[in-house]
């Protein structure tokens, strides 16, 4: 667990680059002619061009053609021992941001504070000698890390055992599979103990068996008091490993607190999503002259709304409505979507209290309870409605009023378990399952019958 004790202190970090130009070719012999002559002075103007910017203000960055502003004003500290994921679309400056806090590149303004030894796996091969051996890339690595060859020595089969390319230590990397590469890199940067290890997103090149006993070694160098910087498209492994979330958008921190919240704004950006819609003036609620929809929202078992709620939690939905005419049998119920437009399913009321009973004017509170470990990880929305059923009419019905994002970060107790890949399916039930071994010609079917209900129920 983090102490508290900041290990990463950025401060106002930008960083700039100049964007390429195409010089258009003439089409007269001419033109060709002058271009040619002139070609040492505007080669010259280019070069000169690189390092000046029309602004003149490194740190207010003005909005021009030529420059593009990969981060603007960037500011966060890292405290030892946390896991932090820095995730975003592309484009959003994490990897520009990873190489500044590992010192490839210099940024345009700011400044960052770095204690402690620091280990990066930021592309395939980084880090190694295309021509020496993958035994001679591991003594180079823990040698640029400021490791003695003793230290080096202590780990190489650890490191060896856990990249399992044994058999290939003495074959030159350059004829290493992108695999293969990522394997020994990741196994040197997180064996030789660095203080702060900062992994962007080259483990997806690996299989799921592989990306598995990374997320692993990552969890045990948090649980040891190492910081680690995680950077990932992948949403099931980032909950899962970490506990805060940065989220950049156009180079900038839009979000920064615990993992589950910012992935869920990650998951609906630009959607509009809300958790929680009410319309307070009865004469714009939706509906008619016998029931108008007052408000829907999406709450958790405290009663807290919520627009994240992870795979193991009971999701409240509640629906408050105005009866305006006595006398008619209605229908309270709900549609959910998922983030593709796919009706998971309906929801009709089934209160015994309610049923097939004529209700009188007056303000109703509907609320219905998803159980936990059945829907599946991703964005839906819910669409609430009302019907009388005699005769069969439509009397409100608001499409995506609300929505929310369902995430999973169970660390192995969802029906996920531990695996870390995209899980297909509208739906992701955790059901009973037994196992047993016996004779091949004994097939008992009740022996394996549950003996109650599988599907968690609301506590």
């Amino acid at each position: 667990m983090a102490n508290g004790m900041p290990v990463i202190q950025a401060e106002g970090i930008s960083k700039r680059y100049r964007i390429g130009s195409f010089d258009e070719r003439s089409e007269t012999v001419l033109g060709s002619v002058a271009q040619l002559l002139t070609t040492p002075y505007r080669n010259f103007k280019k070069y000169r061009g690189l390092y000046k910017f029309k602004d003149g203000n490194e740190s207010a960055g003005g909005s021009y053609d030529d420059v593009i502003w990969a981060l603007r004003d960037v500011s966060f500290n890292v405290n030892e021992g946390e896991l932090v994921a820095i995730i975003g679309g592309n484009g959003a400056g994490k990897s520009t941001l990873l190489k500044i806090l590992s010192r490839i590149t210099t940024p345009t303004s700011g400044r960052v504070r770095i204690r402690g030894r620091v280990s990066s796996l930021l592309e395939v091969g980084t880090g190694f000698h295309q021509e020496l051996t993958g035994r001679e890339n591991i003594y180079l690595n823990g040698t640029i890390l400021g490791m003695r060859k003793s230290e080096i020595d202590m780990r190489f089969e650890e490191i060896v055992e856990f990249s399992e390319i044994g058999k290939f230590l003495d074959t030159p990397v350059k004829r290493y599979s992108s695999g293969m590469r990522v394997r020994l890199a990741f196994s040197v940067a997180a064996h030789l103990e660095p203080d702060i290890l900062i992994i962007d997103e080259v483990l997806a090149v690996g299989d799921v068996q592989f990306q598995r006993k990374c997320l692993n070694r990552m969890e045990s160098a948090g649980s040891q008091g190492r910081t680690v910087l995680f950077v990932s498209h992948n949403m099931p492994a980032v909950t899962r490993l970490c506990s805060r979330g940065i989220l950049l958008q156009g180079g900038r921190i839009v979000n920064d607190g615990p993992i589950e919240e910012v992935v869920g704004k990650h998951l609906g950006g630009g959607l509009g999503m809300v958790p929680s819609r009410e319309w307070p003036q009865l004469d714009e609620a939706p509906g008619g002259a016998i029931a108008r929809l007052r408000g829907v929202r999406l709450h958790q078992l405290s009663g807290a709304t919520s627009e994240v709620f992870d795979v193991s939690e009971s999701l409240g939905v509640e629906i408050r409505f105005d009866i305006l005419e006595s006398g008619s049998v209605l229908l309270p119920h709900f549609v959910v979507h998922n983030e593709e437009g796919v009706k998971l399913f309906v929801s009709l009321e089934l209160d015994p209290e309610w049923k097939n009973r004529k209700r009188s004017a007056g303000h109703y509170v509907s609320t219905a309870w998803i159980p936990p470990n059945l829907l599946t990880e991703g964005s839906i929305s819910l669409s609430p409605a009302m019907s009388t059923l005699s005769p069969e009419r439509t009397e409100f019905f608001m499409p995506d009023a609300v929505g929310c994002h369902i995430v999973d970060g169970g660390l192995g107790n969802s029906a996920r378990s531990d695996y870390m890949g995209k899980i297909r399916g509208v739906i992701r039930p955790k059901l009973e399952w037994r196992t047993v071994r016996r004779d091949a010609n004994s097939w008992d079917v009740h022996a394996d019958a549950p003996s109650g209900p599988t599907v968690a129920g609301i506590e």
